[in-house]
């Protein structure tokens, strides 16, 4: 009787990535963490330029076909194929970039041949210059069976097999982010934001147009769904400017790689820098900024930045947290008419103690719009709840993205969407939980209509979900932005039958008493039995 053929497994990104990371953990000389993940993006930066430029290729043949050219005529593959020219983002890549030619060398020289064609690729082209570390592999120099079984595992990753509208190499980042950097920390720099949570926040400020500016732009994820959201929503993915700016090294190569693969414009500046420091894009005002800052960042001051001109309006934020250096940065940013932002901050930071002063002005220059607190565990590297802060400068009304927006002025709305948790993320290690694309549209939903004409705020509400709230209110209540202090929470306790909860309780304290005198008496003649007395 032949044997049954073992079903096939389904081809899984993650199953992939575990394998990747096995077999860097078992090789030597693989080197840390963070060694680790740069071969492992670098790998997958060059299998997706050669699919795309593999698919660049597939359609240049079609068209000459289409056109009635002859493909085996030398003269006709010379003109074409030999220096290939593409209409759209695809990168023209000389024989040794290829991937085709990377996953057909012999194990003996794939390191070798992975960084020549590393260097061939920031050779030909601007925009690739300074996106990966030349000499990766051969520094590293991996033995061959090991950098092939890496090479050949990371040959299934495929935009073709995963799907052209994700985040590939942001879901490899965050991956290898949670797997690898156990002790990693947002201060470090080393944080993915979920791909939910940034469609939130482009969802509720709509950044369909104009200059689009992020601070601290990490692996450029922001960027990327917020142009996934401009494409379904409005189609031309060009109407968009993108500025960045990213202190890690390696996470602003990562960014550059990312970006140069969607085909999407950029200016991120001439190199990782820090945005307190060195503010890269200083005197440029922006229409959209998107953000998650690192949580509660410690050690980003010096006397320099004692007199900046960025807080010289409120006042120098404390040096023991930068979260309001943030926001002052941020705003700093915005275009005066209509700059909108929407970031993340800790929750602690809506009521610090000592930014009182910062956040009383924020709000009495009427800058904060939306104050919406997020559900716990949206994040892989913490499960801290976190704030969705929303500034606009101009809360006047007008027509805004084709919606008729009414007079907003020294109103907040607070939403508080912690009780939004019951999505949990299967096959995590850690509690997990997601954001649904129905959830994201709701919650948009109710900030676009509390923006608009026909609402009126002072009775715009639902109990323990959002409310209006004018600026006496907060006034009154200390200048605190806890959603907390605003929303109605409503008492569950209140429709308890006390009289039978307590009949409960009680009948159950009777029958555990019953059972320790029970166990007590049991010990007593064990005891007895073998001559022990009992005091």
């Amino acid at each position: 009787m032949a044997k049954k053929k073992t079903a096939e497994k389904t081809l899984n990104i993650d199953n992939i990535l575990f394998n990747c990371r096995d077999i860097l953990r078992a090789a030597r000389n693989s080197g840390s963490f963070f060694e680790k993940r740069d071969m492992m993006l670098t790998l997958v930066f060059l299998r997706f330029i050669g699919e795309e430029y593999e698919d660049g290729i597939e359609k240049l043949r079609q068209t000459l076909i289409e056109q009635g050219f002859d493909l085996k005529d030398e003269n006709i593959r010379a003109a074409f194929f030999d220096d290939a020219t593409f209409t759209d983002s695809t990168y023209n890549l000389s024989e040794e970039a290829r991937w085709s030619t990377i996953i057909n060398t012999p194990a003996p020289g794939l390191n070798v041949a992975l960084d020549v064609a590393l260097h061939s690729i920031a050779a030909g082209s601007d925009d690739l210059k300074g996106c990966f570390v030349e000499g990766t592999f051969t520094t590293r120099n991996l033995a061959p069976n090991d950098i092939k079984k890496l090479v050949d595992e990371v040959n299934k990753i495929s935009h073709k097999a995963f799907g052209e509208e994700k985040d590939l190499i942001g879901h490899v980042y965050e991956y290898f982010l949670k797997e690898f950097a156990v002790n990693a920390t947002k201060e470090e720099g080393e944080f993915y934001t979920p791909h939910d949570v940034v469609q939130l926040i482009a969802s509720m400020i709509e950044p369909y147009d104009g200059m689009l500016y992020d601070p601290c732009c990490g692996s450029g994820g922001m960027f990327i769904q917020s142009a996934v959201l401009v494409k379904s929503r409005q189609g031309d993915i060009n109407r968009i400017n993108i500025y960045g700016q990213e202190k890690d090294a390696a996470t602003y190569r990562l960014a550059k790689m990312n970006l140069a693969l969607r085909g999407l414009s950029h200016n991120l500046g001439e190199t990782n820098d820090s945005s307190f420091i060195h503010d890269l894009h200083k005197g440029v005002y922006f229409n959209y900024i998107m953000a998650n800052p690192p949580f509660n960042l410690k050690g980003w001051y010096n006397d320099h930045l004692k007199n900046d001109p960025r807080w010289a309006d409120y006042q120098t934020p404390p040096e023991s947290n930068a979260n309001y250096a943030w926001i002052l940065h941020m705003l700093s940013h915005l275009k005066s008419a209509d700059g909108v932002a929407g970031f993340l901050l800790a929750n602690g930071a809506l009521n610090d103690s000592d930014t009182f002063e910062i956040r009383k002005k924020l709000i009495q220059n009427d800058k904060v719009e939306a104050i919406i607190v997020l559900p716990r565990e949206l994040f892989i590297t913490t499960d801290i709840s976190v704030t969705l802060w929303i500034l606009n400068q101009n809360k006047k009304g007008g027509n805004y993205h084709g919606r008729n927006l009414r007079n907003r002025e020294y109103e907040i709305l607070f939403m508080d969407l912690r009780q939004w948790k019951e999505n949990p993320v299967k096959g995590e290690n850690k509690k997990k939980v997601r954001l649904t694309t129905e959830q994201i549209e709701k919650a948009s939903g109710i900030y676009h209509t509390w923006q608009s004409q026909g609402t009126d705020g002072s009775k715009y509400e639902v109990p323990e979900l959002y409310r209006s709230v004018g600026i006496d209110e907060i006034e009154y209540k200390g200048w605190t932005l806890t959603p907390s202090k605003y929303i109605e929470f409503i008492d569950h306790d209140l429709d308890i039958d006390y009289a039978k909860e307590m009949g409960r309780i009680q009948a159950e304290m009777k029958e555990i008493m019953k059972q320790e005198r029970k166990s007590q008496q049991m010990l007593e003649d064990a005891f007895r039995g073998i001559g022990y007395g009992i005091n």
